[in-house]
């Protein structure tokens, strides 16, 4: 029996599906065209960015800091070009061998240089700053790729120690930290500029794209400084230091028709070169920061208030017998007992006693009025940063005893600026001078504080007081006229006075007839016997004002035999308070 083969059956689809699937292939086709025109039509930057972080980078081009120079020009301050190791994370490719080469070159711990090429989402990390050339070379020799030498710029003071305290120092990314550094920064640092490169897969650059932004350098900063007056004022601080075996120091030298700072100097010091750790106590500058009692370097200020209210003049007699003074539970002591002395001999004797009786004869608010008017208890605005502002109480707070002790330094603070700054009143004709350690192209006016005659006469009395007869014959100098005043002021121990640790302080200015320089020094705690002050600080004084002028070529007034020593057989006119 025959059978036929049944007849395929026909598949039809329904026509809908076949079109449905046309539309959703055409339509699945204009969204990669429109991705397509939006990625690179309407959002190139996009992929552009993706292709150039292949192989672009944008590199920061370090700005100079700014050089610090003296008056003279000299450099005191200026930045050198040195390598730092970076690398580029995403491109590095390093083999073990080679990480451990690098941390022995780069002298650092194996784990840390992992550590820091671990992220490579970075595209800059350093790994040592500022090596030594011969250093950089070795590391650039391992021909890793993605590691590669940054140019940067290191701080380098030419004086180091000398005046390390003037201009301070700049950390590791070349910013100021201490001093004129730190306070003229904006001024120093400059902006730093970039250009576009391209690298190859080592990291090396192969092209120069564009300049993004060039570098502007930082602006040159001169200052008031003399280096030479500097050099000295540092030498001789050190030797009487280190001969009175003193716990510190500190000179500053003004000009006094400026008012500019010719020198400052402080002990201990630092070198600003070494980059190790600082101690505080060494590299802040006590001339500006540091407070102190100045004791009887401030009795010409109560002699000038007690003449400029007309209640004494010159030649007014102050009986001073006993030499010691009682008021209420205290007494006053003077180290040499007197009898009668004029008010120029109070000062050129140094008499505790004269002076406190000055003091009494003054309304508070007339003593308090000139000694905020000289600059006590305010800053002097000098321009460095952290300056010491002392401590002048308010005058309606003083007992009797306290307008009594403040005549002659005690109950007051000042800073050494301070005080230098305020005896430009008698080198001037009653002008108080603003100091500055930037080069002043101009002098500039000084404020009146007091008639010309009152700073005229107490001027005289201030060159008695280095004669024979006051407390400071040391302090003169062959072929100048000197006028200045001595200060042996105990230092603050508790709720009291120490009994044998002392300040010793000279300050004075030269020559009388047609006043240059201004100069203060300051030792703080000698112990080898010797602390009044006009035999620890004024013998500084007279070597340095000595130099100075003749480096300056002051003319002298004064012949060269004017020096004038007390026999060696008199006794020495002492101060003490």
């Amino acid at each position: 029996m025959n059978s036929a083969a049944p007849a395929p059956f026909p598949l039809r689809l329904p026509a809908w599906r076949s079109r449905l699937l046309l539309l959703a292939l055409l339509a699945w086709l204009a969204t990669l065209a429109a991705r397509a025109f939006y990625l690179q039509g309407l959002h190139y930057d996009f992929l552009q960015r993706k292709g150039e972080s292949r192989y672009s980078r944008v590199i920061e081009l370090s700005a100079t800091r700014g050089m610090i120079v003296d008056r003279n020009r000299e450099a005191l301050a200026i930045s050198t070009p040195v390598e730092s190791v970076a690398a580029s994370p995403a491109d590095v490719d390093i083999t073990p061998e080679q990480t451990l080469k690098l941390a022995r070159l780069l002298e650092i711990d194996v784990g840390e240089v992992k550590k820091r090429l671990a992220d490579s989402r970075r595209e800059f990390v350093y790994l040592k700053r500022q090596l030594p050339p011969e250093q950089a070379e070795k590391v650039v020799a391992l021909g890793i790729p993605g590691v590669f030498l940054q140019r940067e710029y290191r701080r380098y003071y030419p004086a180091g120690e000398v005046m390390a305290h003037i201009i301070g120092f700049t950390d590791v990314d070349d910013k100021g930290q201490e001093a004129l550094e730190l306070a003229f920064e904006q001024t120093l640092l400059g902006k730093a500029g970039s250009r576009r490169v391209i690298k190859d897969r080592l990291g090396q650059i192969i092209e120069d794209v564009e300049s993004v932004h060039e570098p502007q350098n930082g602006e040159t900063l001169t200052l008031s400084i003399d280096a030479r007056i500097q050099y000295l004022a540092f030498r001789e601080l050190k030797k009487a230091v280190v001969e009175h075996r003193a716990k510190a120091g500190g000179i500053v030298v003004l000009d006094a028709v400026s008012g500019e700072v010719l020198a400052m100097a402080n002990l201990p010091t630092y070198n600003p070169n070494n980059r190790g750790q600082f101690d505080p106590r060494r590299t802040r500058n006590r001339v500006v920061t540091d407070l102190f009692e100045p004791g009887s370097t401030l009795k010409p200020f109560t002699a000038a208030a007690a003449l400029e209210a007309g209640v004494v003049k010159p030649e007014s007699v102050i009986q001073t017998a006993p030499g010691q003074l009682t008021i209420g539970s205290r007494t006053i002591h003077d180290a040499h007992p007197q009898g009668a002395l004029t008010v120029a001999q109070v000062i050129q004797k140094s008499s505790n006693v004269g002076a406190a009786k000055m003091a009494l004869s003054l309304a508070p608010e007339t003593l308090w009025t000139l000694f905020h008017s000289v600059g006590f208890g305010a800053a002097p605005r000098s321009g460095f940063p952290g300056e010491g502002v002392g401590k002048l109480r308010a005058f309606s707070s003083w007992k009797p005893i306290e307008q009594a002790t403040m005549s002659y330094g005690h109950g007051i603070s000042v800073s050494l600026l301070q005080l230098a700054r305020a005896y430009s009143i008698f080198a001037t004709d009653g002008e108080l001078k603003s100091v500055t350690l930037i080069k002043r192209d101009a002098p500039m006016r000084g404020t009146p504080v007091m008639s010309p005659a009152t700073a005229q006469a107490v001027r005289k009395m201030l060159e008695m007081a280095v004669q024979p007869g006051g407390t400071a014959p040391r302090a003169q100098i062959v072929g100048y006229r000197v006028a200045g005043k001595t200060g042996t002021a105990r230092k603050i121990e508790g709720k009291g006075y120490a009994a044998n640790r002392y300040v010793s302080s000279f300050v004075g200015f030269a020559p009388v007839s047609s006043p240059r320089l201004i100069v203060a020094v300051m030792i703080d705690e000698p112990g080898a016997g010797q602390y009044y002050g006009g035999a620890v600080a004024a013998p500084v004084f007279s070597r340095v004002a000595a130099e100075a002028l003749r480096l300056l070529a002051i003319a002298p007034d004064a012949p060269v035999d004017n020096v004038v020593l007390p026999p060696a057989s008199s006794p020495e006119i002492r101060e003490e308070v």
